[in-house]
């Protein structure tokens, strides 16, 4: 080797930038679904006219072909590798609503450094990711949501789960695929939550919700340009509540719930979009119990379910989502005609022959490793008939 060469291999261009950030390796609590997110990202900022350079470290992923984005940095998605490719390329902006988790916790530093986040702002991304000032805000919307307190310490817990009332459930702020999220029904419960959270995660702002027991778990995906309000798809959870998002199955359109609980899900949804200033994706988990619609979280990035709406209803929302988040297209620009005939069940799909001495028993701490889509006509389709069954069996013991 030539020791006068420069050992830097990337020579930037003169064009105008964005970096996408993927979702890292595969792992249990990321799916897979989001290479899905990303190259359909990269697809949409080449088509609005700037280089695309994608930001990941996976092999097995499409978003990593070395023809897919203009420029290809196959780096782990952390801050150190990042910055220098920011430091060397100066993007327009950085795109994180496509990489899930992984890429959304990068947004404080971003911002912190002054680079432009595409799309939504970091405060109001935050406001969303915080459980604390999720909950102000509904509050301040007038939208029912659970009880809930925060803590720092197991003594506060405590206190916390005593006056929002037991069963609870423990969970931090920021966590990927609900990691460390419990559900407690007493004091030492929680205590040894505490403790076991704050030994992996410390400093780690708690918070105890209320846990709304025996209810039904519905979510929405949309795509607010800041005027325009989109719902992709309301999905209906056929497992019961306690089971996170991503390991239950879902079932697009919904198919057990009262025209009145759609319709207030969907006014729900657009009114936390419009009090967020969302630009481009949003996804809002919710329960139904005894008939009232409670908003338990909104994630204001892509979600696992985001590739599976637009193949179940074959239109391009990743595609449309980018341009809306670039400022390039206003929804009312776009034609989506939702076809699909019958329902889509999504089914997650779990690797325990991969990991044999793992606990197989599900609750809301993601397990599963991906997902797989189901067509079928009508609900009389025996599969989705055995799923029911599964969860009326469940919710009877």
């Amino acid at each position: 080797m030539n020791p006068t060469l420069s050992s830097n291999e990337s020579l930037p261009s003169g064009k105008k930038k964005i970096v996408v950030l993927g979702s890292g390796p595969n792992r249990i609590g990321q799916g897979i679904e989001f290479d899905y997110c990303c190259v359909h990202g990269l697809l949409a900022i080449k088509e609005c006219g700037y280089e695309a350079i994608m930001v990941n470290c996976n092999p097995e992923t499409v978003s990593t072909d070395f023809d897919m984005a203009d420029k290809l940095y196959f780096e782990p998605v952390n801050w150190e590798h990042l910055w220098e490719i920011i430091e060397l390329e100066k993007p327009v902006g950085v795109i994180v609503q496509l990489g899930g988790q992984t890429a959304l916790k990068l947004a404080k530093r971003l911002h912190a450094k002054g680079i432009p986040i595409i799309g939504t702002s970091f405060d109001n991304m935050d406001i969303a990711e915080d459980r604390g000032r999720f909950s102000d805000l509904l509050k301040e919307l007038t939208i029912p949501y659970p009880q809930y307190g925060t803590a720092y310490s197991a003594e506060e817990a405590i206190e916390v789960a005593n006056k929002v009332g037991y069963p609870v459930l423990v969970r931090p702020s920021y966590v990927l695929g609900g990691q460390r999220m419990r559900i407690v029904i007493n004091d030492e419960e929680v205590e040894k939550a505490v403790i076991s959270l704050l030994k992996h995660l410390p400093g780690n702002k708690i918070l105890i919700d209320h846990f709304l027991d025996r209810c039904q778990e519905a979510e929405v995906d949309a795509i607010f340009d800041g005027e325009n309000f989109h719902i992709m798809g309301v999905m209906e959870h056929i497992e019961p509540a306690g089971i996170h998002s991503g390991d239950s199955n879902a079932v697009l359109p919904a198919f057990n719930l009262s025209p009145l609980v759609v319709e207030t899900m969907e006014y729900y949804s657009e009114k936390i979009a419009r009090a967020l200033d969302i630009r481009g994706l949003i996804n809002i988990q919710f329960a139904i119990k005894d008939g009232k619609v409670y908003v338990i979280e909104a994630n204001p990035r892509a979600s696992r379910t985001t590739p599976f709406i637009a193949k179940a209803y074959q239109i391009p929302y990743l595609n449309i989502a980018t341009k809306v988040m670039l400022g390039a297209k206003k929804l009312t620009e776009f034609t989506m005609e939702k076809r699909l005939e019958g329902y889509a069940i999504k089914e997650p799909v779990f690797s325990f022959d991969k990991f044999p001495g793992v606990n197989k028993e599900l609750g809301p701490e993601m397990k599963s490793t991906g997902e797989a889509i189901r067509f079928i006509k009508d609900l009389r389709d025996p599969y989705f008939r055995t799923l029911y069954k599964e969860r009326s069996m469940n919710l009877s013991k």
